[in-house]
């Protein structure tokens, strides 16, 4: 992009953002009122706040008709962004770090997630053997997709255990009733997936549990503090180009965040589709209430956890390692700041 037509879009975008300060938010036109939003692993409760935007009507509410694709996985919804394909991603936060360092501008608007809430189990007929993240050498080893922030995340536990992603064997399995079936019939070692699939296992007596990141405790130990999780992010041209349409986004959004502050167990199991319950309601809703410290209370990333998403990815990736990495720029706060002030 040209230094001109930058400053064009610049000047634009802060016009329609004092435009949106100076009008309410229910008069402002969306530049683009339909487009497609890419997710990787949509019933996981990882993505939950996607879900109730989606069933509570808040993107409707906010004049968005939203086309959802459900990819295998969290790499293969940024392949989509980048590619074109799709407007919008609600993903992993790390995803706009490894983007950077590639050259590729994306940024998130909203935190939709404090914690990743992944976790890390073994199987039960196994874990007398693998005690411990440095036994896992020469594992097979289950993540929602490869490339996806499950498979981050394990590869971060080994390299501080001493190992190297090529220590193991990584399998997709996706983040639903796949998942919970290939753990239960033995063909993986463990497993990096999040709720319900681990309530589920958990409930089920198959696992036993080598990290996880549901609570603050848990992301304490293992990361030293908070480390954003699922974010909406966009190419940075898109959010400049279509400043109403992102702002009205991360309304939908926030909403969503407030509906589950106040929103008990059993209001989410009433709410997502009965597919989601796996079958067993009063099991989906445990997995609710392990998850339910997971989600973000503000929809702002703050500057700590941007530092230990950033040192989780040095731990193991050889290009962050050498890259300058412009931290500020990987999350644009105005439109959660905006979505803050006028809904309440």
């Amino acid at each position: 992009m040209t230094l001109t037509r930058r400053a064009l879009l610049a000047v634009s975008t802060a016009a329609a953002l004092f435009g949106l300060a100076a009008t309410p938010a229910a008069a402002q036109k969306a530049e683009k009122p339909s487009l497609t939003l890419g997710v990787g692993g949509k019933p996981l409760l990882y993505y939950l706040p996607l879900t109730i935007a989606e069933q509570k009507g808040f993107f409707k509410e906010e004049g968005l008709d939203v086309t959802i694709n459900d990819f295998g996985g969290g790499a293969k919804s940024l392949q989509a962004l980048i590619g074109g394909s799709i407007d919008a991603v609600t993903g992993a936060y790390e995803h706009t770090i490894r983007m950077q360092a590639k050259g590729q501008d994306i940024v998130s608007v909203i935190e939709l997630g404090r914690y990743p809430g992944i976790v890390l189990v073994v199987q039960k007929d196994k874990a007398a053997k693998l005690k411990t993240i440095a036994d896992l050498k020469g594992a097979k080893i289950g993540v929602t997709a490869p490339g996806s922030s499950t498979n981050f995340f394990v590869d971060f536990l080994l390299a501080k255990n001493g190992l190297k992603p090529s220590d193991v064997s990584y399998i997709g399995v996706g983040g639903g009733a796949s998942a919970v079936a290939q753990m239960k019939r033995g063909e993986i070692d463990a497993m990096a997936n999040l709720d319900p699939v681990i309530t589920k296992l958990e409930s089920d007596g198959d696992v036993t549990v080598l990290a996880d990141t549901r609570t603050e405790e848990g992301n304490q130990k293992i990361f030293g503090g908070t480390n954003p999780a699922a974010v909406l992010y966009l190419k940075r041209d898109f959010v400049e180009a279509n400043p109403v349409t992102t702002q009205k986004l991360t309304n939908a959004f926030y909403k969503a965040l407030k509906w589950l502050e106040k929103a008990s167990p059993d209001d989410v199991a009433n709410v997502v589709p009965p597919e989601y319950l796996l079958g067993e309601r009063a099991l989906y809703v445990a997995a609710v209430k392990a998850s339910k410290p997971t989600y973000s209370q503000t929809g702002v990333i703050p500057e700590s956890g941007m530092k230990n998403a950033l040192n989780m990815l040095v731990e193991f990736d050889p290009e962050l390692k050498s890259a300058t990495i412009d931290l500020p720029k990987t999350f644009d706060g105005r439109f959660v700041k905006k979505a803050a002030e006028t809904i309440k």
